[in-house]
C-alpha cells in the first residue's frame, strides 16, 4: 500500500513539473511598411508591449546615409539594429524625449544596436560618427 501511494507521489509531482516547463520561442514578425523591417518578440517587461527591433543598413557605397530615413514602433522597448556593409565605420543612436541611447561604433561587416524604452512621441536616429549626421547619416523614429 505504501509503494502503491509513494508511487502515485510521483507520478503526481512528474506531471506538475512537467507542466511548469517554459517556451524558449519568440514569435517574430514583420511589418508590411516601407519604411522599417520590425521583429517583435515576447517577454516581460514593465511596459507591457513586445520587445521591438528595427533593422536599418548604412549605404553600402560609402555615402553617408541609411538605407531608411523614417521609423515607426509603438510604445516600449526599441532596439534600432544597423548593418554596415560600408568601408567606412558607423554606428546607430537614438535621441528625443529625454533618452539618449549609443550603440557602439564598427566597422565593415559590423552591427551596431541601440535600444531604448521609448514613449509616444518622435525621435532622432543618425550616426553619431563625427561628421555624419551633419552630412545626412539621420532619420525620424515615430513611436505611437
Amino acid at each position: 500500500m505504501r509503494l502503491l501511494s509513494l508511487t502515485a507521489l510521483l507520478c503526481s509531482l512528474a506531471i506538475v513539473a512537467a507542466g511548469c516547463g517554459g517556451d524558449d520561442d519568440s514569435s517574430s514578425s514583420s511589418s508590411g511598411s516601407d519604411t522599417a523591417t520590425t521583429e517583435q518578440s515576447s517577454g516581460g517587461g514593465g511596459s507591457g508591449g513586445a520587445a521591438q527591433t528595427l533593422k536599418i543598413s548604412a549605404d553600402p557605397g560609402g555615402a553617408l546615409k541609411f538605407d531608411k530615413s523614417s521609423l515607426t514602433a509603438k510604445a516600449g522597448k526599441v532596439t534600432i539594429v544597423m548593418d554596415n556593409p560600408s568601408s567606412l565605420p558607423h554606428a546607430v543612436e537614438i535621441e528625443g524625449n529625454g533618452v539618449e541611447e549609443e550603440g557602439d561604433t564598427v566597422e565593415k561587416g559590423g552591427v551596431s544596436k541601440a535600444t531604448a524604452t521609448v514613449k509616444a512621441g518622435t525621435y532622432d536616429f543618425y550616426c553619431p560618427v563625427d561628421g555624419h549626421r551633419a552630412a545626412g547619416m539621420e532619420g525620424k523614429l515615430t513611436v505611437n
